[in-house]
């Protein structure tokens, strides 16, 4: 029997983490120690002319499943892979949320022999940087409901506006409206108001694409708060609320260092979610990683009509990056999926199924080159793929001149990924991509949607809604049509419906409604109804875990 990803990892030699520093160059000195096995990075390791020359790839995929079609897991594997055949690579990813990790997806520290360690610690409280922008985001919350009550100093805001909110790491659909202030005069003015969860906080976002700590200073002060009774807009800043914000992120600012299964270095960092935010790790951490290797390995949340796009449209153009390679991950079960297969049927061989699944995939190779950027597929094997199914996804592959190869990193690690690494590789070489974005940030707002909805999700038209066209209105108004757009909608579809699988076809998305991010830098159209708070499945994974009284973990995934 195969063992559990918690069982490898507990199981797997761990190397001190100064060996790991020491394999990027970095002296003992100029690292942060958490710990045996963690660090935090100073921002001074970061080398623009190095970065220049290093390359960048983007980890990818086709619109996944419930479980997720292992991008992470890929990941490190595919950087396990190039250090294999000789190359300096790293693997840079976002931190696991404590939601998913206790709800029904799990961790994020990868899978079977394709995983960072030490994994407890990293989908748990790993550095305190989930814990840093929670409380920097709920001190603005305090200060908004502190100005309310203040008659003496008052910025005279209207509770009706404020759009902020608190936000907590876990799921818990009970927060997701309350009202606030009750108990009488001394307790604060009664309004409503809710929680998000920490990935979805625009002070997460923020963080991720700030560039130093000067520009986080800046982004934090130019969060939107709301108006005042005269119609006024109320920034963070207007509360002095920046520098107290950002002094709670002085560390969580700083990358952090821990390693795969195989000794290799994974730079951890902050954690947006990809269906209502950007969906990528910070700059500075994938910055630093590619001033210490050659080659780095990087992932974008969901499928690529969300991550990927967020990534090459927005923290590519603020961080200056320019990848040099894609990879899509695939699985035969997600193609199944998108064939029509129901749930139970995810497991059984069905190539007439794979082969109409197939065009979900497709899409995403389309949409690929739209940047540039002709993609390597990643097939993810599982036990229960039939030789029929894989050859003929890598023969449709090549009919359209695209690299498949299939992956057994989680089975094998970078034993496993050496033939994937090697078409990475290649690619590279060869020259043929060359990054570039969607659309210009100077185009209205109206038609950097339009370019997303109809080229990305292939959509005929956008249709807007009165309340959108109201905030519209706002937005413009306030000077933010030059910001690029965060589209906020279902991952499970390349449309805003997420019982459309495959690759859909004749339809129309809708924006029901805008949310602007001032501080982090993007307008986001909110497609269908999408979830700022998740709640727990009626079967949390929390209850298949435990601790005895030696401090043994089990149940965690």
């Amino acid at each position: 029997m195969f063992p559990t990803d918690l069982e490898i990892a507990q199981n797997a030699p761990i190397r001190p983490i100064q060996e790991i520093a020491a394999k990027l160059g970095i002296s003992a000195d100029d690292i942060e120690q958490y710990g045996k096995y963690k660090a935090k990075l100073p921002l001074s390791l970061i080398n623009e002319e190095k970065i220049a020359q290093s390359n960048l790839i983007l980890v990818s995929a086709l619109n996944p499943t419930m479980t997720g079609e292992g991008k992470t897991m890929m990941s490190i594997g595919l950087s396990d892979g190039l250090n294999r055949i000789g190359k300096k690579a790293a693997v840079a990813l976002r931190e696991p949320s404590l939601g998913p990790v206790f709800g029904i997806k799990g961790g994020a520290a990868g899978g079977g022999y394709s995983q960072v360690i030490p994994m407890t610690d990293i989908n748990l409280h790993f550095t305190g940087d989930f814990a840093a922008v929670e409380k920097a985001n709920n001190l603005l919350s305090a200060l908004i409901d502190n100005n309310l009550q203040n008659k003496e100093y008052s910025l005279n805001i209207d509770p009706r506006t404020i759009v902020w909110k608190r936000v907590m790491d876990m799921n818990d659909r009970a927060l997701r409206q309350i009202v606030i202030g009750l108990g009488g005069s001394a307790n604060g003015i009664p309004r409503e108001d809710g929680f998000n969860i920490t990935p979805a906080s625009e002070v997460m976002a923020i963080l991720c694409l700030s560039k130093d700590f000067e520009d986080l200073k800046n982004r934090l002060g130019n969060i939107f708060v709301g108006f005042t009774f005269d119609k006024k807009p109320v920034y963070a800043r207007d509360l002095k609320a920046q520098g107290a914000m950002a002094l709670l992120l002085r560390d969580a600012i700083k990358p952090n260092l821990v390693q795969t299964l195989e000794g290799n270095p994974a730079f951890l960092h902050a954690g947006p979610f990809a269906n209502i935010a950007q969906g990528t790790n910070t700059i500075m951490a994938t910055k630093m990683a590619l001033s210490l290797c050659d080659y780095v390995v990087t992932e974008a949340g969901f499928g690529a009509d969300l991550g990927a796009e967020k990534f090459l449209d927005i923290k590519c153009p603020y961080g200056g990056l320019k990848p040099k390679a894609v990879v899509l991950v695939a699985t035969i079960r997600a193609l199944r999926h998108h064939g029509g297969a129901k749930k139970d049927a995810y497991q059984t061989p069905n190539l007439e199924i794979v082969q109409k699944g197939f065009e979900n995939l497709e899409k995403h190779i389309e949409n690929c080159r739209k940047f540039g950027l002709t993609p390597v597929i990643a097939l993810n094997y599982f036990p229960n793929d039939s030789e029929e199914e894989i050859n003929w996804v890598k023969q449709k592959c090549a009919s359209i001149d695209v690299t498949a190869v299939v992956s057994y990193g989680f089975s094998k690690g970078s034993e496993g990924n050496v033939e994937l690494a090697q078409a990475v590789v290649s690619m590279i070489e060869s020259g043929k991509n060359s990054y570039k974005q969607l659309y210009d940030w100077a185009l209205p707002i109206e038609e950097k949607i339009r370019i997303i909805a109809t080229e990305i999700y292939g959509a005929d038209e956008v249709e807007f809604s009165s309340k959108a066209r109201t905030q519209l209105k706002t937005i413009k108004n306030l000077g933010y049509d030059n910001l690029p757009v965060c589209m906020a909608k279902t991952q499970k579809s390349l449309s805003d419906n997420e019982t459309k699988v495959g690759r859909p076809r004749n339809f129309n998305v809708t924006v029901r409604e805008f949310e602007f991010a001032a501080g982090a830098g993007f307008i986001v159209p909110i497609l269908g109804d999408i979830m700022r708070m998740p709640g727990l499945p009626n079967i949390p994974a929390s209850e298949g875990m435990d601790i005895d009284k030696d401090g043994n973990i089990t149940g965690l995934s």
